[in-house]
């Protein structure tokens, strides 16, 4: 993205469509859409009329966790985000400082040994999750022995960590709520946040910020799209807390693309259909399952993949997402699927345009040009990718 472009912050949508006005709903949205050099503009309800019979939307079935908990550091108020659950039972945190307008702002990691007295639980810093900073630590949760109990919520005492390990959905569920950036007007009950393709983990892992390009789908509109032969692939990813002031590469996350999904995106690259992911967790998910072949194969574990115009996409033909920050490290997801040019000139048009930013705002469908793309690696498009009549 260029540098001279900045969002001003009049374009942050502050709440959800629906309670902008009497009447409306999810998909009270605008949507800009981007084909090769072409940049159009759409309400995001008339999605069905620009996807055609034999397309698959590739969407991304984790919920969205209330994962912001009050705690305390000796005397200190602060506000932990619970980001990503570890195979050791640990969970990837960051610790933040309350902003006194019901938010947070950015707050030094660390150290080691550093203890949270959470509600029924204490939680303590191991290490950090990556070389690359002290933003996220892995963290253990565990249930404090009686006198830590009997000594209160207030209390400066250390608390010991000799219980059993702390049920941290339970944790969630009773004393979390939605994580949620200074931008937004209000706290909004953990239902806002859900997508109509949300479902539960058994294990009850989720997603610590909501995969957002899904939110403005209602039923109805997915009726609609099945009723046009459109078909929908779920995949699972549960994406961790964002960077929201360094604008930080996403971290490793856990994923999952079931055979049946696999099977539906290949049928539809065979097929001569356009395999469009709903969101960036979509993106990483199913190009985390696609070989360099460009097939996709049943898939699950932790994915690192950073998406790049250097890497390019191996399985994907579009996308529809938000709008991201200038900074943000997803636009090279957004580069890698339609090129520099394409992204900066729809980002102008949307500034021009007034679109509002942010995950309650409006959404950005790319689809690929009229041209036939061919790319300098036969199974990656990316920004080195050259068109052929």
């Amino acid at each position: 993205m260029t540098a001279e472009l900045r969002v001003p912050e009049e374009l942050s949508a502050r709440v959800p469509a629906e309670q902008r006005g009497p009447g409306l709903r999810r998909d009270d949205v605008r949507l800009l859409v981007s084909r090769g050099a072409e940049v159009a503009h759409h309400a995001f309800r008339e999605l069905p009329e620009l996807l055609r019979a034999g397309d698959v939307l590739v969407v991304n079935t984790s919920s969205t966790l209330a994962a912001a908990v009050d705690g305390w550091v000796g005397t200190a108020r602060v506000v932990v985000h619970f980001s990503t659950r570890g195979d050791d039972g640990r969970w990837a945190v960051e610790l933040r400082d309350p902003d006194g307008r019901g938010t947070t702002r950015a707050r030094a990691g660390g150290p080691a040994g550093t203890r949270v007295r959470l509600p029924g639980a204490v939680l303590v810093l191991e290490e950090p999750l990556s070389g690359r900073g002290e933003r996220l630590w892995w963290a253990r949760v565990s249930a404090p022995d009686a006198p830590a109990r009997a000594a209160g919520r207030g209390s400066a005492a250390a608390a010991p960590t000799r219980g059993v390990v702390a049920d941290v959905p339970a944790l969630l569920r009773e004393h979390g709520r939605p994580i949620r950036y200074s931008y937004t007007e209000q706290d909004q009950p953990l239902s806002v946040y859900q997508t109509v393709f949300a479902l539960p983990s058994p294990d009850g892992s989720g997603s610590a910020e909501m995969p957002s390009a899904a939110r403005p789908f209602t039923a109805a509109l997915v009726a609609e799209l099945v009723s046009r032969g459109v078909q929908f692939a779920p995949v699972t990813l549960h994406t961790g807390v964002a960077s929201a002031e360094a604008h930080e590469p996403p971290y490793p996350e856990r994923f999952s693309v079931p055979e049946a999904s696999a099977r539906l995106v290949n049928a539809a690259r065979a097929g001569g259909g356009r395999v469009v992911a709903v969101g960036t967790t979509a993106v990483r998910a199913v190009e985390s399952a696609a070989g360099a072949d460009g097939v996709v194969r049943a898939r699950e574990g932790w994915t690192d993949l950073v998406v790049t115009p250097e890497r390019g996409v191996r399985a994907v033909d579009g996308l529809l997402t938000g709008l991201h920050e200038p900074e943000a490290s997803h636009l090279l997801m957004l580069r890698a699927v339609a090129g520099r040019a394409v992204v900066e000139r729809s980002y102008e048009a949307a500034l021009n345009e007034r679109y509002l930013w942010h995950e309650f705002g409006d959404l950005h469908l790319l689809l690929p040009g009229n041209r036939v793309t061919q790319s300098i690696a036969p199974a990656t498009r990316g920004e080195n990718a050259v068109s052929a009549v």
